[in-house]
């Protein structure tokens, strides 16, 4: 019987030679894509939703400005009765590290986050400097 991870590798190396027969790539060309992670305190989950079912404009008006595009944000609770956040988007323009500047300096946005920010709880093993956990991205496939 095979173990997890041989089951786990095997499935792996057939979907890569599936994605590169039809044309994907990891890294293909084109805007920069991110994936990111941060915990979502239970308590906090209803008030979560909430402020992004209802999320404001000029925040969303700013993450347009700077050339965000197809932003996402999954919630999911795992084995250990945790609930997780995965958000992902696309980055359009050409000075990412100027753009995040500029919305951190963002009025709106620093309010924004003063309403978010006690709803998460940071991943322990993320860079420093980072409130979400960046992740790898390791396919795409356009």
């Amino acid at each position: 019987m095979r173990t997890a991870t041989a089951r786990f590798a095997r499935a792996a190396a057939v979907l890569a030679l599936a994605a590169l027969a039809a044309g994907c790539a990891p890294g293909a060309a084109g805007v920069r894509r991110y994936g990111s992670v941060i915990e979502v305190k239970a308590e906090k989950l209803d008030y979560y939703r909430q402020l992004h079912a209802n999320a404001w404009p000029g925040v969303l008006k700013m993450i347009k400005e700077c050339h965000i595009q197809n932003y996402s944000i999954y919630l999911t609770q795992f084995p250990d009765g945790r609930w997780y956040l995965f958000g992902y988007f696309e980055y359009a323009g050409g000075d990412f590290e100027a753009d995040m500047a500029r919305m951190a300096a963002d009025p709106t946005t620093k309010q924004w986050w003063k309403e978010t920010d006690p709803c998460q709880a940071p991943l322990a093993n993320r860079k420093e400097g980072e409130r979400w956990k960046t992740m790898d991205e390791v396919f795409h496939c356009p």
